[in-house]
């Protein structure tokens, strides 16, 4: 199934068959963050009955104990950090962006590996005129996706850099760590906050979506995202980043 899209007055097609996922699943012995033990599913217990089929049951029958900021890739809306709360499920009503692809290797800021705006400005800039960015840290180790991030002091985002993607009008933020901003900031959150424009005009309908995982396969470029998310009323939720591959139509 081919769709066809017009992007700076060119034609680009996108073959929705060839779905490429970069979300990280939750289970088990999945990723973690923020201190939190990893995800628990487990079957439903009752006196004389337990939701497993190993053990009985007609039917598999789970409960699962997650937290979507410390244990899957995750999309937040301005509400994870606003006092009024906002919604994810209430505030992104589009799922459908035109993307771009781009992978950095951080720089060394005293004891930290940072993205700045120097490293982003010659990859990404107003005139390319997308919607959502996405950004593969490099080295890309496998180790990503099962990574228990905590007291890591992982890749972040310095403050320049958040407000410079806010500043080229990039609404959907993607990126393969837990968060843009620095593990211990002191509560500070600078980068969400210029991501968002705390300072001004409140960006409602932007998004930031944190541990995704991009494997190798993927080249940089443009591509047709579809942001999946599960419908819950909270300021973030697991979600489903899907990419296709955008290709020059030279038909049209």
């Amino acid at each position: 199934m081919i769709t066809n899209i017009k992007y700076k007055n060119s034609f680009y097609y996108a073959d929705l068959t060839k779905p490429l996922d970069i979300s990280i699943p939750i289970h088990s012995e999945g990723v973690s963050a923020w201190g939190l033990k990893q995800p628990i599913i487990e079957p439903v217990r009752s006196k004389d009955w337990v939701g497993d089929t190993n053990q009985g049951s007609p039917v598999n029958f789970n409960n699962i104990f997650f937290n979507p900021h410390a244990h899957s890739t995750h999309t937040e809306c301005l509400g994870h950090i606003s006092k009024t709360k906002e919604s994810l499920n209430d505030t992104l009503r589009s799922f459908f962006f035109i993307s771009k692809l781009i992978s950095v290797k951080p720089k060394k800021k005293y004891n930290d590996c940072v993205i700045t705006k120097h490293t982003l400005s010659p990859l990404i800039s107003k005139d390319d005129n997308i919607d959502a960015l996405i950004i593969r840290t490099l080295p890309n180790l496998e180790k990503k996706k099962s990574q228990n991030y905590t007291n890591t002091n992982p890749i972040y985002l310095l403050e320049e850099a958040a407000r410079y993607l806010s500043e080229i009008n990039i609404n959907h933020l993607l990126i393969d760590v837990p968060s843009i901003d620095k593990e211990d900031d002191n509560g500070a959150l600078s980068s969400h906050k210029a991501f968002w424009n705390f300072s001004g005009t409140l960006r409602y309908g932007s998004t930031i979506t944190e541990l995704i995982y991009v494997p190798e396969k993927i080249c940089d470029g443009l591509y047709l995202l579809n942001l999946q998310f599960i419908p819950f009323q909270n300021d973030a939720s697991p979600s489903r980043p899907v990419l296709f591959k955008l290709e020059k139509n030279n038909a049209l």
